[in-house]
């Protein structure tokens, strides 16, 4: 892990500090924290791609008590500065490289889209424009719209196309494989389990030939009527590569693309309440897909 993070105003740090693997890091990177209903990240301006991430690094800012602390690391680089996201330079010139807090590397994070746009909005990086403004990502281009206190953003279309299970402790319960760019599996609890009883502090075990590359993970029970939307939920996530985490955006969008079917629902909107807030999934008439909620940055600073 690094020697420590230091929070600074301005001023560059000098500590020759290094990673697990023995490479140097970076002196006096800057970061920003922000959050999404509580799905928390660590924010790295590069916009020329200038910076080299690594595993070891990644885990090192997002670790909780020797770093930073963090669900994942956003990089904020231009498209034409990636490799992979140089095709989608012509139509949007931001990408947002997504890193899970474990050092992998992840598609999309619903979340962490509306927090790198508060980013590149409060930094004076980019202006949306009347149909909003595009970020490039891994699960293609997402497209937001700013509102006075959240963001929407539009989402790539669920695709429910498996049924599966996930075991958590005794209990086996049987779900929903959706692809929202990136792999879930929605798993409604029945029977008089509650949501709260779970215990995700291990990884609900799933059927690997399903899910070979692993998956989110949300487990889900009916909430109270809400007014203005056609349907409330609850919902708990284990995420790939982080654990519990308070909130999943795409998790939230797998969750009410399931939940508006079982309503027999093509459009509409859901509400769906997560540990750290509540967000709104809506499908339109358009055929596309929303996901609205906020987005807050709550510090930056400089690491060592």
């Amino acid at each position: 892990m690094m020697g420590g993070v230091r929070f600074t105003k301005g001023q560059r740090v000098t500590e020759g500090q290094r990673a697990t693997d023995g490479s140097r890091v970076t002196e006096g990177l800057r970061f920003t924290k922000g959050h999404g209903t509580g799905n928390d990240f660590v924010i790295l301006p590069d916009p020329d791609g200038e910076l080299t991430l690594t595993p070891e690094l990644v885990a090192s800012l997002c670790d909780r008590r020797r770093g930073i602390g963090g669900d994942g690391v956003l990089r904020v680089v231009r498209s034409a500065k990636h490799p992979e996201a140089a095709g989608s330079a012509g139509q949007a010139e931001w990408f947002m490289d997504y890193w899970n807090s474990d050092g992998s590397i992840a598609e999309m994070c619903g979340n962490g889209v509306r927090v790198f746009v508060r980013y590149l909005l409060e930094n004076e990086l980019a202006t949306p424009g009347p149909a909003g403004l595009p970020v490039a990502t891994r699960a293609g281009i997402m497209v937001a719209v700013v509102g006075a206190e959240t963001i929407r953003v539009r989402m790539t279309t669920p695709r429910a196309y498996a049924g599966s299970t996930a075991t958590v402790g005794p209990l086996t319960v049987p779900g929903v494989a959706v692809d929202c760019g990136n792999p879930h599996l929605v798993c409604g609890l029945h029977d008089g389990v509650a949501l709260g009883s779970l215990d995700l502090t291990r990884e609900p075990l799933v059927d690997p030939a399903v899910f070979p590359h692993g998956v989110n993970v949300e487990f889900v029970e009916p909430g109270e009527p809400v007014d203005g939307v056609d349907g409330h939920v609850l919902m708990r996530v284990h995420e790939r590569g982080s654990g519990e985490t308070l909130s999943c955006g795409t998790g939230a969008l797998a969750v009410g693309a399931v939940a508006l079917r079982d309503r027999g629902l093509e459009t509409g909107s859901i509400a769906v309440d997560v540990p750290g807030g509540r967000l709104i999934v809506t499908a339109d008439e358009a055929g596309d897909w929303w996901l609205e909620g906020p987005a807050v940055l709550v510090a930056t600073g400089t690491v060592s």
